[in-house]
This record gives structure tokens, sequence and C-alpha cells, in this order.
């Protein structure tokens, strides 16, 4: 660790609010160090590796939890005891972001690229509670609740038969940029005058 001052992710809070992501951030940067093995087993790892495990979990929790955990010498216990503390928390957000994906609704959005971050936030949610949402659910999600004006577009982009949300959300969003063009060219100049 060249700068042990700076942060790479947010500190696990006292209350654990981040814990899915930070569990998540937490192993992608000890497997970049080739030291996650220290969270997982006490065999083949140097006291190094261990004490360098130690040091980046440490430096990634904010300092009351810091405290508590000050005698903790092995990463591995450090973790298993964070984990046993605070993985309950996939079971208080889950509900959370079942609710939220269930009142999902392209119509209550002002435009398509507030909706999709919408989604990508719940789904990302859903898949850190341990329900991965699928293409063809954001694909149905997306389609059935475009506004009823929008009736015979949601038809067209159903019969295009997309297999992959992206593919979707892009046609969408191109189709959102065209109008508005439309829209502003028409404001500049009303239908029915000549320059």
């Amino acid at each position: 660790m060249t700068s042990i001052e700076k942060l790479l992710f947010s500190p696990l809070t006292i209350d654990g609010e981040n814990y899915l992501a930070w569990t998540l951030d937490v192993k992608s940067n000890l497997i970049a160090r080739d030291i996650y093995t220290t969270l997982t087993t006490d065999e083949g790892t140097t006291p190094q590796q261990k004490a360098k495990a130690l040091v980046f979990l440490r430096h990634h929790l904010v300092e009351p939890l810091k405290l508590q955990y000050l005698n903790e010498e092995n990463p591995r216990n450090l973790w298993t005891q964070l984990k046993d503390r605070f993985d309950h928390t996939k079971t208080i957000h889950l509900p959370r972001a079942r609710h939220d994906w269930v009142h999902l609704r392209v119509q209550d959005h002002t435009s398509i690229a507030q909706y999709n971050s919408e989604l990508f936030h719940i789904t990302s949610q859903l898949t850190l509670c341990g329900q991965p949402v699928s293409d063809e659910e954001q694909l149905e999600k997306t389609l059935s609740t475009m506004h009823p004006s929008n009736m015979i577009l949601s038809a067209q982009y159903r019969n295009m038969q997309f297999t992959r949300y992206s593919e979707l959300i892009a046609h969408m969003l191109l189709a959102e940029r065209h109008q508005e063009l439309l829209m502003k060219n028409s404001k500049m100049q009303p239908p029915g005058t000549l320059p």
C-alpha cells in the first residue's frame, strides 16, 4: 500500500448500512493484492500477508469499529466477526429492494436515463441481496410500464424481440434524443411559418 492515508472506498459504517457493497470492495482489492486467501484460511499465508490484510481491513472501518476490533490480530477472524455482525443486512435491504422493483415504472420518470439509473440501482440492490434480475425481467418491466400514450411504441419495441436490456435501452435513449431534437426544431420555427 503506497499511501495508507488514502481510502480506496467508503469505510464500513458503524451500523453496517454499506456492508454489502463494502464486502465486494474489500474482496476485489484483496484479490488484486493477492492476499484474499488470508480471509478464507490460515494455511499457506505468511505473517506479512496477514498483516497487510489486517491493515487494509482496519483502514476501511470507521473509527468506532476500529476501536471495537482493536485486539483482533487475525484478518480471517476479523472478517468472520464482521460477517456475523452485519451479514443480516441482506434480509433488511431485500424487502425494500423488492418493493422498489414492484413499483418501478418507466412512466414515473421524466427521462429514460433517469429510469435506467433507477432500474440499475434497484437491480444492483437485489443482486447484492442474492436475488439477481434477468435481462428478460428488465425487458418486461420496461415494456410493460411505459405510459399508455406510448402503447404503439411499446408494441414496436416488443416486435423487435430484444434479448438484452442494454439493446432496448439504447434504442429508447436514441428515440428520446430524436424526439427532443424534433421538439427543439419545432419550437425554433413553428409549423406553417416560412423563414
